[in-house]
């Protein structure tokens, strides 16, 4: 049966950030991820993991300027010393959760230009070299053009011979159900192809992003088909509710029973 986690980027915006560990550990999940815990510091993220018996499984390295557009460092050639300095600040992170795998935003840039290139192979070099050092797995994942345009890793080909080709103990796929649908369909038979890569699963219905089994993708099925795989992994829920995050989680009942606990006065409070 598969082990899910939820994004809290996403995931329980009903919430204030930290109260949504609470939150998902309520609703029956064992696990969290999110895109980026440095607006937090590590201690706090540490506390709330510890007090809900929570799993931290993944967040992404620092991506640059976010809220000026841009999407990863990676791929910028001039810009390998603020990556670096953006590695170091993540592994103080990576120590307080106990998160074994943080993803490499590649950036907008064209995998036409060899610099770029270059950049992004020396940069996946050195941060996968880094965390080795403390048992971190570096992940990378290509990302559709439609949500984000221009983006250098867009292409599932070119990441699973990348993956290959550096042949890093520690540098693995994260493979995105949901982009994998929207860039190149296939989803299982890619996924049999490319299990021993993969590092991180993430799921959301497509096209529209909501909750699984609510789009054009038979995700029950994919579900099953990990299990026959044997992916022993947390599938990361990266999907945006339709409505209220806890009214849509009828699936995650599928595989949770009746798992969640009843959500605590101060907690209903933080909805209003």
């Amino acid at each position: 049966m598969p082990r899910f986690a939820a994004n809290l980027t996403m995931m329980f915006n009903e919430w204030p950030f930290l109260d949504r560990f609470a939150a998902a550990a309520d609703a029956g999940f064992e696990a969290v991820e999110f895109l980026f815990p440095y607006e937090h510091r590590p201690d706090a993220i540490a506390e709330r993991l510890a007090k809900n018996g929570l799993c931290q499984v993944l967040f992404n390295l620092p991506p640059g300027n976010w809220a000026g557009g841009e999407r990863g460092l990676a791929s910028l050639p001039g810009r390998f010393d603020e990556l670096r300095v953006g590695v170091e600040a993540a592994l103080s992170y990576a120590e307080a959760t106990g998160v074994k795998r943080l993803h490499l935003m590649s950036g907008i840039a064209s995998r036409d230009d060899k610099e770029a290139v270059d950049a992004y192979r020396k940069a996946i070099v050195w941060t996968a070299e880094k965390l080795a050092d403390r048992g971190i797995d570096l992940l990378i994942e290509p990302i559709n053009s439609r949500d984000m345009p221009g983006y250098f890793l867009n292409d599932f080909g070119f990441a699973e011979a990348l993956v290959r080709d550096l042949a890093l103990p520690n540098l693995k796929l994260q493979f995105d159900v949901y982009h994998r649908q929207i860039m190149h369909g296939d989803v299982t038979m890619a996924l049999r192809r490319v299990m021993p890569l993969i590092g991180h699963i993430q799921i959301a219905s497509v096209p529209s992003r909501h909750e699984p089994a609510t789009g054009e993708l038979n995700d029950h099925f994919i579900f099953d088909e990990l299990d026959r795989l044997g992916y022993a992994g947390f599938v990361g829920c990266e999907y945006r509710p339709r409505s209220k995050t806890l009214d849509g989680l009828s699936w995650l009942t599928l595989y949770t029973g009746e798992r969640q606990r009843p959500i605590s006065g101060a907690k209903r409070g933080a909805l209003t």
